[in-house]
């Protein structure tokens, strides 16, 4: 067994990890900056950067206690910074001013939260002999109604720094006796052994109090930077020996010492202010974090998400959702799945066929994966930290792996011919898979990597997003002019392919709908365009009519947006009547990013389409259409010409949006200018026969399955909430990152197909499966991984006239199976939130 599992089992929780381990993931520099240090790592678990309303929420009426010398007022001004950092900066100033108050108790108050600052650099005080004897009491209830008795209660967190410092620098020589007499003399308190009252961790007993008790070990300094006078008291033997003792100490007893406190300076000369003596202010967060990591992560599970505090924390218990989800997607489907294929006759009248009973496992299997790798400590979890060579080398790998997969086209899926019979035209299937793809990559790297903090690569993903969008616009356009088919049947089968996963994970997995916010947002995209090219749908023939609807389209959708107010009545009708939490804000902020891509889309699909119409010999009826055959009767030089101008647009695009230093005037910009990169783009990827006939596979098998990539790397491949990264604990980092990146592609895979094989049993009543679409307008083949019936059963069925449901009566029935599919989570949704 590896000794990282080992510590899985010894240390489940992480408490132990918090408190003893730990690296820093940011370079450490020889002197510090404002963005070294901000990066902790403990092993196996996500620290959280807690806040102003994270530690109202934690201790509420409680107080924080800290107790030691200057070395732990450093950790009790980085808390209160959290809290108010105007005010605490103002209490600094006045403390250093007044060189007295150095040596004073403390106290703060802001947000409902006090903390207290006793100085006792010996640790040997009155005052810390009450709170100890308070901290005794915990074994009991405790309340606001004791406040009101006059009953004392114990402060919610004490930290106790240890007192070498001053014992090596003022002690006489019999110091170390007494450093040891103070340490004896708290330890009865903090070794859980000898005090079973006292609880182990934060969260240990939920009916008593959680309070936490915590040591300080002593501080050691950058011994080339101590004043001559220090340095010749405080010596590393004396630290040292020190340190020693409370090692053995916390061997022999249960007593809880913040040794990460030390890991945090080791070796890192970068990590002192000037003194040699006291810490920078950013490792004095990062100890300001360990600590109310350790004492409040526990209440911070029982609140919403994102859970990216894991350390000490035992997450919340699987509710009844949670555990009728796990029941029928890891015992009764598989069961039935099973049954079903061994005896295919006797159970052929009570169950859905093979493969639909087969994708229903899978997919809630997967959801049980989503729960148990991101919702329980059976998977590690660790923090980001971007390296610019690692975002390139990500890129550079998956552009070679998709050059090795580069084939020609498959020429019986050309969807639009231009001029030649060979030539599969511009966007054709393959190309727009492809293109979301490579699309899909590059943002899953971003992610991983944790690239958004760096606007050269956030403005990158910003225009990959844009672009899916635009192929949004176009393939659904496109599918509706070319088919005209507006059926109910149409729109189920697009709105549920693209929101079965997110509309069930948010029960699985504690979020909500718009959290998953790429799902809802095509999937809003899908219905304005719908209702766009639905109404008056007989006059589109006439392109200025379509062109018209396009631009009132666009205003009416902007108004709706953008004007406050409207937004939020939606949100609190959906609240009052479906107990749904919508953040307007957020989803305001994400639909403006990306405004009018869709309506680019739309009109380039609208011209294709007259295209297309001329060149099966439609005589031109208006001005436009005149342009149109112009332009195709010279289609060589237009091309040529477009071509051009494209490699101009693009470099010059690219260079005027680098003028921005702040990702907010980017997105400002972004939804009026994004289209000149998009389009620049398009024309150069269609500029030759050549580039047209021949796509990467791999990224085109990527495209296909781009949706559940995009929602599931939250959960089993990012780790809380796509805060982190996921691993095993078992491995090297690098393997288990290849090892969790196949799974999590297979995965992928296999919900694609699973996702659709569902859709379509929903939306045709239990008919065969036929082919669905994996993108706006492209049909495709199911890829499942399941097998098909037998013929024997299949031929028996038709004999009976069993064999499922005819077409038509499939979907007469479509809106009573959508109206109990919709009432289901209504239930759910009151009930279960």
């Amino acid at each position: 067994m590896s000794p990282t599992s080992r510590d899985h089992i010894s240390d489940p929780f992480k408490c132990s990890a918090l408190l003893n381990k730990g690296h820093w993931l940011d370079p450490s520099p020889r002197w510090a900056s404002p963005t070294s240090f901000k990066n902790w790592q403990p092993p196996g678990c996500m620290l959280r950067e807690y806040k102003r309303k994270d530690i109202q929420a934690c201790f509420q009426s409680k107080r924080l206690v800290f107790v030691g010398d200057s070395t732990t007022r450093q950790v009790f001004w980085a808390v209160a910074q959290k809290l108010d950092r105007e005010k605490a900066d103002a209490g600094i100033a006045d403390m250093l001013r007044v060189r007295d108050h150095r040596h004073m108790d403390l106290e703060f108050y802001a947000e409902g939260v006090m903390l207290q600052f006793v100085w006792d650099a010996w640790l040997n005080g009155t005052r810390l002999g009450e709170e100890l004897k308070d901290f005794t009491a915990v074994g009991r209830k405790e309340s606001v109604e004791d406040a009101k008795k006059g009953l004392k209660q114990s402060a919610g967190l004490i930290l106790l720094g240890a007192p070498g410092l001053w014992y090596a620098r003022h002690g006489e020589e019999n110091y170390h006796k007494d450093f040891r007499d103070a340490i004896d003399a708290v330890i009865p308190y903090m070794d859980h052994s000898l005090n079973p009252s006292s609880p182990r961790s934060a969260f240990a007993s939920r009916e008593y109090s959680p309070n936490l008790l915590l040591l300080a070990p002593v501080q050691v300094p950058w011994y080339q930077d101590l004043s001559p006078s220090r340095e010749e008291t405080i010596t590393p033997e004396k630290v040292d020996q020190m340190n020693d003792y409370l090692q053995q100490v916390s061997a022999n007893s249960k007593a809880d010492i913040l040794w990460s406190y030390s890991l945090m300076t080791w070796n890192q000369p970068g990590a002192y202010e000037e003194s040699g003596l006291h810490v920078v202010s950013n490792v004095a967060h990062r100890k300001a974090d360990v600590l109310l990591n350790s004492r409040c992560n526990s209440d911070a599970s029982m609140k919403h998400y994102p859970f990216d505090g894991t350390c000490c924390n035992n997450y919340v218990q699987a509710g009844f959702a949670q555990d009728v989800i796990i029941f029928v997607g890891m015992i009764l489907l598989p069961a039935l799945f099973l049954l079903r294929r061994k005896q295919p006759r006797r159970f052929s009248r009570l169950l859905p066929s093979i493969e639909v009973t087969g994708a229903l496992s899978v997919f809630t299997l997967v959801l049980c994966y989503c729960f148990y790798a991101d919702r329980t400590q059976i998977f590690e979890k660790a923090h980001r930290q971007f390296r610019s060579q690692e975002f390139v080398y990500g890129v550079a790998a998956v552009a070679v792996l998709s050059l090795l997969s580069i084939r020609k086209n498959d020429q019986t899926n050309i969807a639009i011919k231009e001029g030649s019979s060979t030539d599969p035209g511009s966007l054709a299937r393959e190309q727009t898979e492809e293109w979301k793809g490579w699309m899909q990559a590059i943002i899953l790297i971003y992610h991983y990597t944790h690239g958004s903090q760096h606007l050269w690569i956030y403005m990158i993903v910003r225009l990959l997003i844009a672009s899916y969008l635009f192929m949004t616009g176009f393939g659904h356009t496109n599918y509706f002019l070319r088919k005209d088919d507006y059926s109910l049947g149409r729109v189920a089968s697009v709105l549920l392919r693209l929101n079965l996963l997110s509309c069930l994970l948010p029960y699985t997995m504690r979020t909500d709908y718009v959290f998953y916010y790429f799902a809802p947002l095509v999937s809003f995209w899908f219905v304005i365009i719908y209702i766009t090219l639905r109404i008056g749908r007989g006059l589109n023939s006439n392109i200025y009519f379509l062109i018209a609807k396009i631009l009132l389209s666009m205003g009416l959708t902007t108004a709706f947006t953008m004007i406050p107010g409207i937004l939020e009545s939606l949100a609190f009708v959906l609240l009052k009547s479906c107990n749904i939490s919508w953040d307007v804000t957020e989803w305001r902020f994400r639909v403006f990013l990306d405004m009018y891509i869709v309506y680019v889309g739309m009109i380039m699909a609208i011209l294709f389409d007259y295209t297309r119409k001329l060149r099966a010999g439609r005589t031109p009826a208006t001005y436009l259409e005149i342009i149109i055959q112009f332009t195709n009767r010279y289609q060589g030089l237009w091309r040529t010409g477009l071509t051009i101008v494209a490699a101009i647009l693009l470099p010059l695009f690219w260079k005027i949006n680098s003028v921005h230093t702040k990702k907010e005037d980017y997105n400002f910009w972004n939804p009026y200018l994004s289209f000149i990169s998009v389009l620049s783009f398009m024309v150069l990827r269609n500029s030759h026969r050549l580039l047209r006939t021949y796509h990467s596979t791999l990224f085109a098998w990527l495209g296909r399955c781009s949706l559940e990539t995009y929602v599931l790397q939250y959960h089993i491949w990012l780790a809380g909430d796509a805060k982190g990264l996921l691993g095993l604990g078992l491995f090297d980092p690098k393997i288990e990152m290849v090892v969790l990146t196949v799974l999590f592609l297979w995965v992928s895979w296999g919900v694609s197909g699973a996702t659709q094989m569902l859709t379509s049993w929903i939306v045709d009543g239990g008919t065969e499966a036929r082919g669905s679409r994996n993108g706006p307008g492209s049909p495709v083949e199911l890829r499942l991984p399941y097998r098909r019936e037998n013929d024997e059963e299949r031929e028996e069925g038709k004999a009976k006239g069993t064999w499922r449901a005819q077409k038509g009566d499939g979907y007469q029935s479509l809106p009573l199976r959508l109206g109990v599919i919709g009432l289901g989570l209504w239930i759910a949704n009151v009930t279960y939130r």
